[in-house]
């Protein structure tokens, strides 16, 4: 009856028109209580992998549960089988081989696992006023100002000399003392008020402060070297650790958010935490594998590190070991990894700017991600007159939206208005191989934040997103 109502206008309306709807509104509750159960898991891996080391060793231990065996380049392979390729415990290639040949081309999920952080510079320890401080240089884009009076965690690795590598995690267990960069108190603070926000904290600035009680010898009494201070925390670290002030050197340590995942608001449908950018997409390009056990295709899910800093360097994507992968296992199988490279596809995953209604000056809101309504779909990233990105061709973005059907709700964005700013992914490199790329990915609030937050609708879609890409 109610379709009888409507008018030729209203009829042709929602036939021609788009409309960007919301999780709340195609899901069913019970559809909404099997996203919330998926982010349990996902905030388990998100807590347990504050770092692309971390990330590696976890993501591993759930391959091997699921009866993946570790792969080396040149290695046999067999249809069915299913491998991880792990590139200096930093960046890892999990992939299940398939029944077609991969002359047909391959199905892959590109992901990054390291995020924005306060790497220790080598020489970091110094004693200043009674306190001992870590130095400490950060990495990729940060706010400043949003790390200091922030209760902080140190984790990461240090390589003694003769090659043991021992592993550092404090501040992240019940008992454990945290970190932090202290900051002005509001009576002292007129100068720096006065300064712009970008220069009112300096990189050099962010010290951590980790100690400042001296150290006593064995009578009792207070040593009377200098850096007495320091020489307690070295000696604690040496002591726990076995290492000496120049093993820093041979160091990669970094001071992260401390603390777990929690849910945000009443109604628990928002999940916080540090990382999400982009461990909310490594998540479910990982599980997506599993969940497609039975797909004729090759399916290769990359996590890689370096993205925030530009991709370089060996555990980057502009590093060629996933064109050497490609050609290993077409050699292996009979294929031509040329033909190999030009039928692939890859979904290229990483975060997108939500709409934040607190600052609706910096988005068009026609283009922009709104949290809760889906998977997003970046079709280009770049900045200004889209320098510097993939911008995936209208026949790819064609396949994709066929692939996707009515199984995944999602939608289109891009980061913000054309000239306030911009940024990238990893897609530009994977295309440089002649593979049709495309940019998906969960809408984040706060990207680059000590704390994000994000929807667990949106978490859900993106792994059915994959889930439909992989099959």
């Amino acid at each position: 009856m109610e379709m009888e109502n409507k008018t030729k206008g209203e009829l042709l309306r929602e036939e021609l028109f788009y409309t960007k709807k919301s999780v709340f509104e195609v899901r069913t509750l019970a559809e909404l209580d099997e996203a919330r159960e998926y982010a349990k898991g996902y905030a388990e891996y998100l807590d347990n992998s504050k770092t692309e080391r971390e990330a590696v060793i976890t993501t591993i231990k759930m391959l091997k549960e699921r009866g993946y065996t570790e792969y080396s380049l040149g290695d046999k392979v067999v249809p069915g089988g299913k491998y991880y390729l792990n590139n200096r415990g930093k960046e890892i290639f999990a992939f299940r081989m398939g029944t077609e040949s991969l002359n047909e081309g391959m199905r892959i999920s590109a992901a990054h696992i390291d995020s924005p952080r306060l790497d220790l510079k080598q020489h970091p320890l110094f004693e200043d006023g009674g306190f001992g401080y870590l130095k400490t240089h950060y990495y990729g884009g940060i706010r400043k100002y949003q790390w200091p009076t922030i209760q902080l965690a140190l984790h990461g690795v240090v390589t003694k000399r003769g090659g043991e590598t021992v592993e550092i995690s404090i501040g992240e267990d019940a008992g454990d003392p945290v970190f932090v960069i202290t900051d002005l108190l509001p009576h002292l603070s007129g100068d720096q008020n006065k300064k712009p926000l970008a220069s009112a904290f300096s990189g050099e600035g962010l010290n951590l402060l980790v100690g400042s009680t001296p150290f006593y010898e064995d009578d009792g009494t207070v040593t009377k070297v200098d850096e007495k201070v320091k020489l307690n925390i070295m000696a604690m670290l040496n002591e726990k650790y076995g290492i000496v002030e120049s093993d820093f050197v041979c160091a990669e340590l970094c001071a992260v958010p401390a603390g777990k995942s929690v849910d945000v608001g009443l109604d628990r449908w928002l999940l916080g935490g540090y990382g999400h950018d982009d461990r909310v997409c490594a998540y479910p390009a990982l599980t997506a594998l599993w969940a497609t056990d039975d797909s004729v295709h090759t399916v290769v899910c990359v996590l890689a590190d370096k993205e925030e800093t530009g991709s370089d360097g060996p555990t980057g994507m502009q590093c060629w070991i996933l064109s050497d992968l490609i050609d290993e296992l077409c050699a292996a199988t009979g294929a031509n990894s040329n033909i190999c490279r030009s039928k692939s596809m890859c979904l290229s995953a990483d975060v997108s700017a939500g709409f934040d209604p607190l600052y609706p000056e910096v988005f068009e809101k026609r283009n922009s991600a709104i949290v809760n309504c889906g998977v997003v779909v970046n079709k280009y990233t770049g900045a200004g007159g889209k320098y510097s990105t993939n911008d995936a061709t209208a026949e790819f973005v064609g396949k994709v939206r066929d692939l996707f059907g009515d199984d995944v709700l999602w939608q289109t964005a891009e980061l913000g208005k054309i000239d306030v700013g911009g940024g990238g992914t990893v897609a530009k490199y994977i295309s440089n191989c002649n593979i049709d790329t495309i940019d998906v990915g969960v809408p984040v609030l706060s990207m680059h934040a000590p704390f994000e937050v994000i929807s667990k609708g949106d978490l859900y879609e993106t792994h059915k997103a994959f889930v439909a890409f992989c099959k």
